[in-house]
């Protein structure tokens, strides 16, 4: 499965959020991207069940919604803007990845259904 291009999102999208990990970011940022994260290195591992997998990246997109929303507000809420480092742009770039991985997996599952039908029926 790593010769996959959604492996290949789900790494790089796992790549962004290790990197956010090096700029200190809130406690509850932390652990809202750590869950992302371990979705993601799920969804990387799980090669079987690719609907799980599905799942799994479309949950780590939500999440990454979620805290680039969260991020957004608290920088609005914040009296002196400060300046956004770098890394609050990478949620939203591991969200779209993460959907890019999803829309393969589904992919994926489709032709393997197809191709399954398709034996199925020679059979008879």
């Amino acid at each position: 499965m790593w010769q996959r291009v959604q492996t290949l999102y789900l790494l790089i999208a796992s790549g962004l959020l290790v990197a956010m990990y090096f700029h200190p970011f809130g406690t509850g940022f932390t652990v809202l991207f750590s869950i992302a994260l371990a979705c993601q290195f799920l969804a990387m591992v799980l090669l079987k069940s690719r609907v799980l997998q599905m799942r799994l990246s479309i949950l780590a997109a939500l999440l990454l919604l979620g805290l680039q929303v969260w991020m957004v507000l608290v920088w609005l809420g914040s009296d002196p803007k400060p300046v956004l480092p770098i890394q609050a742009v990478f949620p939203i770039v591991a969200a779209i990845l993460d959907a890019l991985a999803a829309r393969g997996i589904l992919h994926d599952e489709l032709l393997v259904r197809s191709a399954s039908r398709l034996r199925s029926s020679k059979r008879k």
